[in-house]
């Protein structure tokens, strides 16, 4: 292909298509090349380094987290479903979580989402630094939801390129992990209650549990709030 047919658009694209695929340590300008069916040359006219090409494509996908209007629902609804659909586009793309780690990430894309933070816990009630606080508290909340899959995507990967049965290591850790757990009396009970369909560390619901549980306590400290100002 030639290098005026590509646009970083169209090289964004498949970084992106790249690192779902292979993650972070998968993405290089030959192997993006190739899935352009271009010359890494050509990649590096419109992009210069990977890191650049990381940022881009990291906020590239902010754009999929869904913007709920404010002016349309309260405050709760909204936090509820921009810290769902933030979630849901982190489990997609797992790369992006340890990138945080690891990259300068920033654009308009992230912008537009922490813009959006602020404006729902501001109309929660919070005065300006604490809806700074409660954004943060509830991104936090979401990316440390998100690094579970996102690990374990990655560990199957790597095991899986080293030419290792995965599926074998994997049951050995898990019985290895369950015989050190039986010394433990809680977790021996969940184990003995849960033998015939396997205990998962963090049970279904668990991150409707906690989102709901970081907004009940916000919606606590309004109410005391406004509870004292009354007084």
């Amino acid at each position: 292909m030639p290098r005026d047919t590509l646009t970083a658009d169209r090289i964004v694209r498949a970084a992106i298509e790249l690192l779902d695929d292979e993650g972070l340590d998968g993405l290089n300008m030959r192997s993006l090349a190739k899935r352009l069916d271009s010359a890494a040359t050509a990649v590096y006219w419109h992009i210069k380094t990977k890191d650049d090409l990381v940022r881009l494509a990291g906020d590239a996908i902010w754009q999929e987290v869904e913007l709920p209007d404010l002016d349309a629902t309260d405050w709760r609804t909204a936090a509820t479903a921009h810290a769902s659909s933030m979630h849901a586009m982190l489990t997609r793309h797992p790369w992006l979580v340890q990138a945080f780690g690891s990259h300068l990430l920033h654009g308009a894309g992230q912008a537009r989402n922490n813009d959006l933070s602020l404006a729902i816990y501001e109309k929660a009630g919070f005065v300006a630094a604490d809806a700074d606080r409660a954004a943060a508290t509830v991104f936090t909340f979401v990316l440390g939801s998100a690094l579970g899959p996102a690990a374990q995507v990655s560990l199957n990967r790597r095991l899986s390129k080293n030419g290792v049965d995965a599926e074998r290591l994997l049951t050995e850790a898990m019985t290895r992990a369950t015989e050190t757990a039986m010394r433990f009396p809680r977790l021996r009970e969940r184990l003995d209650t849960t033998a015939a369909t396997g205990y998962a560390a963090a049970p279904d619901n668990t991150f409707v549990f906690g989102l709901q549980s970081l907004l009940d306590g916000f919606e606590a400290r309004l109410t005391a709030a406004r509870a004292g100002r009354r007084e």
